[in-house]
This record gives C-alpha cells, structure tokens and sequence, in this order.
C-alpha cells in the first residue's frame, strides 16, 4: 500500500527547483514511507545543454516517462503537453502532482491534472509570485496554475500574502522557503571554473557577467542592440561574459547584431560552470528571477533588466536592483558599483537549504498520510506509453 506522486519537470529553472526535492523524497523512500513518484520530464527544453547536463550534474534520476515534446510554438506546445500528459494520467492516476514555477510545462500538467480527475492532488512548488504584469506570459502561467492548485508552497511571506489576498484559505499555504537556494547550498562545493576561464584569462571579481532571455528585451532589435551596446559601454574596460540562450542567439542572428568585443559571447551553460561564474563576478545583469535570488544568496551584486519582479526580496533584503531596460539607468547603476555605494546584500527568511526538507514533511504527513491506505500503487506498464530507452517512457 502507498501513495503515487507525479513530478513535473520541463525547462532549466523545474530542474534546478526539483533536484532538491527528488533528492530528499529519494531519502524518505528508502525509510519506507510508503511513497513513490514518477519524474515526468515535458521536454519543453530538451537538448543536452538546456537540459541533459542539469540531470547530470544535480544527480536527478532519468525521467520515468518523457512526452517528447520540444521546441515548438508556444500554445501548441502546451496543447500537445496537455495531450500526452492526459494519456499518461488515463493509464494511471498519481494521487499528487506537483508542478513548480511558471513555465509552460508548470500550467500545462496542472491543467492535465484537473481536467482528468478534480480529485487528484495539485501542488504548486514557488507558488503566489506576482510581478503585476500580465504581458509577462510567466505571470499569466503563475496565475492559472494557483487558480486550480489545491495546496501552495510558497518562497516568502509577501507569496503567501498575495494568495491569501486572492482568497486562498491560509490552511492550504505553506512558507517553506525556496527549492533553488538548496540546490545551490548543496552543490556549491562542486562548482567548477568554465572551460574558458583561462582562455580568456578571467579573474575572480574582475569580469560582469551576463544573461538574456525575456522577450521584452530581446524581441526588438533596437531595444537588443542598445541593451548590450550601454553594458558594454558602462563596462568600460572589464570583460562581460554573456552565456547566449538558443532564441536569444537566433534573434541577434535574425537582427544581424554583433557585440563589441568587450561582450565575450559563448554557449549556454551548465549550473555547475555558471553558478562559479555569478559567484566570482564581479556583477551580474539579467533579467532573470531566479539568477537575481541565485546572487543574492551568494551576495554579489545584481542589476535585472525589468520594470518589476515576482522576487521583491532580492531587492528589499538581497543584493538586486531593478533597471528597466533603459541605457541611462544601466550607465547609473554601474557608477553607483564602481563608487563602492551597492547594498550589501543577506540571505532572505527561510531560505536557509531546508525548503524540500519543509516540502516533504508536509508531503509526508498532513496532505498524503490520511491517503495512504486507501491507494494500491499499480505496476506501471511501459509498453502502454510508447517506446523505452535508457529506463525512460518516451511518447510519440
């Protein structure tokens, strides 16, 4: 007897949320709690650099069942998600699933989900974050997936505020701080130098590094081309090493833009080789979340490319600061570092390594325990999914 858990993972930032919680569930099952769970990977990212070397590095087990769907056009990718997920849920029924964070693969299960059967656990992993602006495709997912989560679990108090102001009872919330600061606690020690530090000759605090991926950003060549024309003018002297996203690579290709040499561009890379590259910079701009609570922690400063954030803790307690995407606030931000002036950043409440281990207590014992004799889990039968390689379930 026991209870079935689905776990969703998609894109580079579900990895780096969910190593930590297979990695304590994994420590739960072998003291026979009566649990068991399927990794089910979207393959909303899905090469080796976006996704394979993540499973590598932060030791997560190979997908028990992969819906193959890759890189395609945004609502038809989650219409074909919806689809496959259905077909895996109609073969058996987890009694938990457990979606994290706001990309398209997060909305797209939690809809499978409920669809299916209203009486299947959904939990929604870094839950309540809000930015306020809905021409953020994330901010829409954020919002969809709370409307028909059953339980939340959240990264700060001001997360759990805004659910509670959007009517969910307090009951079903949980505080428990937040996956992705665990996952960089636990592999820390292991980050390594990137391939191309002595290439470059990079020295630690005397380089900026440097990522872009959001559409408001990078959609527009004018708006691209003056981003990283101001950063590499504010830079003055200092190398900028800028990791380039795939779409973010095709849309400098498609505008024909070229950096200046100061900005040294190379492939995406894997947690390991980035998170020594962000720990040893001497600043990062971004305009990614995640990257902004990444610094925070490791205290260095962060400059985000956006008019709002979901994360107002990396800018009220961390080391993050909102920019926009105007050149002059860039120019003043960098003067601002360069005179010693940037705030010294401290580590948020709870974000203290624990999260998965809070994730799982709750798991455990208040929200699966009363299920857990009334559900046989059933042998799942690969043959009924498609075709297997390598212990993972691919769908066609």
């Amino acid at each position: 007897m026991g209870v079935l858990i689905d776990i969703i993972v998609g894109a580079r930032p579900n990895f780096i949320k969910v190593a930590a919680i297979v990695k304590e569930l994994d420590a739960r099952l072998s003291e026979d709690f009566g649990i068991s769970y399927r990794l089910i990977h979207t393959s909303q990212h899905y090469d080796k650099k976006m996704s394979g070397i993540f499973f590598d590095e932060l030791n997560i087990p190979s997908p028990n069942i992969n819906l193959n769907v890759g890189n395609i056009e945004s609502s038809k990718q989650m219409a074909t998600i919806i689809a496959r997920y259905s077909k895996v849920l109609a073969t058996q029924k987890p009694d938990m699933v457990i979606v994290c964070g706001d990309v398209n693969s997060t909305i797209a299960c939690a809809l499978a989900t409920k669809k299916t059967d209203p009486k299947i656990t959904l939990v929604h992993v870094e839950a309540g974050l809000r930015c306020g602006d809905c021409q953020m495709p994330e901010e829409i997912n954020r919002i969809l997936t709370d409307s028909i989560s059953d339980y939340f679990f959240t990264t700060s108090r001001t997360a759990s505020e805004n659910l509670i102001n959007e009517g969910v009872s307090p009951s079903r919330i949980f505080f428990v701080g937040n996956t992705m600061i665990d996952t960089l606690y636990n592999n820390e020690r292991k980050f390594k130098k990137p391939s191309f530090w002595d290439e470059y000759g990079l020295e630690s605090k005397k380089y900026f590094a440097l990522t872009l991926h959001r559409q408001s950003n990078i959609s527009n060549a004018e708006t691209l081309g003056a981003l990283l024309d101001a950063i590499s003018e504010a830079a003055e002297h200092t190398p900028v090493i800028f990791p380039v996203h795939p779409h973010t690579a095709k849309m400098l290709d498609s505008f024909g833009i070229r950096p200046s040499s100061r900005i040294i561009m190379t492939d995406p890379m894997g947690y390991l080789e980035f998170n020594y590259l962000v720990k040893n910079a001497r600043a990062v701009v971004t305009d990614s979340g995640g990257i902004s609570e990444e610094a925070t922690v490791m205290n260095v400063p962060c400059m985000t490319l956006r008019n709002n954030t979901e994360r107002p803790e990396t800018c009220t307690v961390g080391t993050n600061m909102l920019l926009g995407n105007s050149p002059k606030y860039i120019f003043s931000a960098f003067e601002k570092l360069k005179a010693g002036e940037w705030q010294l950043g401290k580590c948020p409440e709870l974000w203290d390594g624990k999260a998965a281990e809070r994730i799982v207590d709750k798991i455990c014992d208040k929200l699966l325990r009363p299920q857990s004799e009334k559900h046989t889990i059933l042998k799942l039968k690969p043959k009924e999914f498609g075709e297997v390689k390598y212990n993972t379930i691919f769908l066609n």
